[in-house]
């Protein structure tokens, strides 16, 4: 079997995954990691016997493609770099924080003959997976994406951070775009938006309600599709699905009814080996990757659009709210705490 000689740039808690994911797959020789933090660059090379690289520069001449697993506001200025010297690039989603940034990356991409693929990780969900044929012309679609809060991550609000998983699903199920857009999000324990509503409405009348949090105490990641003759239920964190459709057989009833029901739990197949197994074969066949730049830059497109209605509505509220009227982080990580959370440990 063919190796890829691939890299990862960034060594935090994303990044690590990546290394063990490319570390134990047959069609990857992992060659390095660059990692601007030397006590952390130290552990992550005498783990894994790889080299390692203070600047990704470095890396950049020994590998054929690499992950960029770095905060937000770096990935258009490293993934630019790779792509200028004809390596093909994972970019974690979002993939870039402004629009013409991705925009001057997919150029780039295309004049270079380079790859570009987006770490929209839901994609590759294997309950998601398990229904995506049967998904057509979704009606209604409604989605929760609950998480504890974790202080890692808030270089971006929570639309950026969390619910563009579900706007790029979203896109990518009905493959359009929405004419109308009703958002609303308030800041309640960083200076960005930490938890939203949006209402996308659809030229075929279609219509998806999401809402996405960073403050829950309980981590919840769920979809639910209504379309003609069916009704599909997701949830992400456990990978499972429940389908249920209607149908001509007179032998398939429940109850009386002309429905069938059909459920499951895929737990043991992995989201992030299927998205890396598939960056690795579209770099090897010089395929179009299965989450593009395009669709990344759809998403964003989507997001920071939905920004903007969140910050004309925030007007409203804004004269009665400010930081100093809530209480601290260290009375936050005690309630939450107490509340089973966990998440500060």
């Amino acid at each position: 079997m063919k190796k890829t000689r691939v890299g990862v740039i960034g060594a935090g808690y994303l990044g690590r995954f990546h290394l063990e994911k490319y570390a134990a797959l047959e069609e990857a020789e992992l060659v390095g990691v660059a990692e601007i933090r030397p006590d952390r660059l130290e552990e992550i090379t005498r783990h894994f016997r790889i080299a390692g690289f203070p600047d990704f520069r470095e890396l950049l001449p020994r590998v054929e493609a690499v992950s960029i697993v770095v905060p937000t506001r770096l990935h258009g200025e490293i993934a630019r770099v790779c792509l200028e010297q004809g390596v093909d690039v994972l970019i974690e989603k979002p993939i870039t924080p402004e629009l013409s940034e991705a925009e001057a990356l997919i150029d780039l991409a295309r004049r270079r003959n380079c790859l570009i693929q987006v770490g929209h990780l839901e994609r590759f969900n294997p309950a998601f997976l398990k229904v995506r044929q049967g998904i057509h012309r979704p009606l209604f679609i409604e989605t929760h994406r609950l998480s504890p809060f974790k202080e890692r991550g808030i270089d971006v609000n929570v639309v950026l951070d969390l619910m563009i998983h579900d706007l790029d699903l979203i896109l990518h199920l009905t493959e359009a775009s929405p004419e109308q857009v009703k958002a609303v999000g308030v800041p309640v324990v960083s200076p960005q938006v930490d938890i939203a509503n949006v209402r996308l409405e659809f030229a075929d009348g279609a219509v998806a309600n999401i809402t996405a949090s960073r403050i829950s105490v309980k981590a919840l990641r769920k979809m639910r599709i209504f379309q003609p003759a069916a009704y599909i239920s997701l949830d992400f964190g456990l990978k499972s699905y429940s389908l249920v459709r209607l149908e001509k057989a007179e032998n398939a009833t429940v109850s009386g009814m002309p429905f069938v029901f059909e459920e499951g739990q895929l737990g043991e197949q992995d989201a992030l080996e299927l998205e890396l197994r598939a960056f690795l074969l579209a770099v090897q066949e010089r395929t179009v990757p299965p989450v593009t730049g395009e669709d990344g830059a759809r998403a964003l497109a989507l997001a920071l659009e939905i920004n903007r209605e969140i910050e004309r509505n925030f007007s409203k509220i804004q004269a009665s709210w400010s930081p100093a009227s809530w209480p601290g982080m260290e009375t936050l990580k005690t309630w939450m705490d107490s509340c089973g959370g966990g998440e500060f440990s």
